[in-house]
């Protein structure tokens, strides 16, 4: 071999080190500011939710917040070693609470959007759900999907920022559209005869028909619309998705997860407990 085609092979050789050298401390670097990191270094993990999205955040009689996400967040901080730290946010200020660092990561039942995700990342879903119906008993037999009610005699509600309100003003725009803070209020707006449908995500109406639906409500209950669910961190950090991803892969297949699903979906023997 000619010294010049050895001394351009080394060179050619070095370069691709230091490039690996450079690419290895850049993913170091990257790792220290995980929030994975530094949940580990706090020695809690600080969890973002909004209490009252039955059966997946609530409280309780005791005060205790209680529900699906609680428990698989509970799951998550033992899975760490760490302490489970809850932060009940306001709906339509959690995003932001995230992306100042209010908190680690949201688990609050929050529906995968491309509009929420070009500000947040998301792990991979846990739940499939979507938006149903709960009509006035009044309209039994003449209303049987959500098509029939896109007519402006017709008052829907649902709650003021969530994919319900989003899918009412997409799919039923000529209807007339009321938007409540929170969803026990737009749901019994149906229930006391001021509105005709109330349009959320399917866990919920299950749960508030068992409640107060009986006499009242008559339930559409096949979802029309498709909506995963997932938790929600900052962009930016691969690693913390990675450990997400991870941990949800493991419970789905060791049986924590069906006993979770089992005791808040399936069930509703909880429901005592915040009643």
């Amino acid at each position: 071999m000619k010294k010049g085609a050895f001394w351009g092979l080394a060179a050619a050789v070095a370069l691709v080190f230091l490039a690996a050298s450079a690419a290895s401390g850049a993913s170091i670097e990257l790792a220290k500011e995980s929030t994975l990191e530094k949940v580990l270094q706090r020695g809690e993990l600080r969890v973002g939710f909004e209490a009252g999205y039955m059966p997946f955040e609530m409280t309780d009689k005791k005060g205790d917040f209680v529900g699906f996400d609680m428990d698989m967040a509970k799951e998550m901080a033992k899975a760490m070693g760490v302490k489970f730290v809850p932060v009940n946010t306001a709906w339509d200020g959690i995003i932001p609470a995230l992306l100042t660092n209010k908190f680690d990561i949201i688990m609050s039942g929050m529906t995968v959007t491309q509009e929420r995700n070009l500000k947040i990342n998301f792990a991979d879903p846990y739940i499939i759900v979507g938006q149903t119906i709960l009509l006035n008993k009044k309209h039994e037999g003449k209303v049987e999907s959500y098509k029939d009610l896109n007519a402006p005699k017709f008052i829907v509600t649902s709650k003021l920022g969530t994919t319900g309100e989003q899918a009412v003003k997409r799919m039923i725009p000529k209807c007339t559209y009321k938007s409540f803070e929170t969803e026990t209020e737009a749901a019994l707006e149906v229930v006391n005869g001021k509105a005709d449908a109330f349009v959320y995500d399917l866990p919920y109406c299950v749960v508030f028909m068992a409640q107060q639906g009986a006499g009242n409500l008559i339930f559409i209950d096949t979802p029309f619309t498709f909506e995963p669910l997932a938790w929600a961190v900052n962009k930016g950090d691969p690693d913390f998705l990675n450990f997400l991803n991870n941990f949800l892969r493991q419970v789905k297949n060791d049986g924590r997860y069906d006993r979770i699903y089992n005791k808040w979906i399936k069930s509703t023997d909880w429901i005592k407990q915040v009643q």
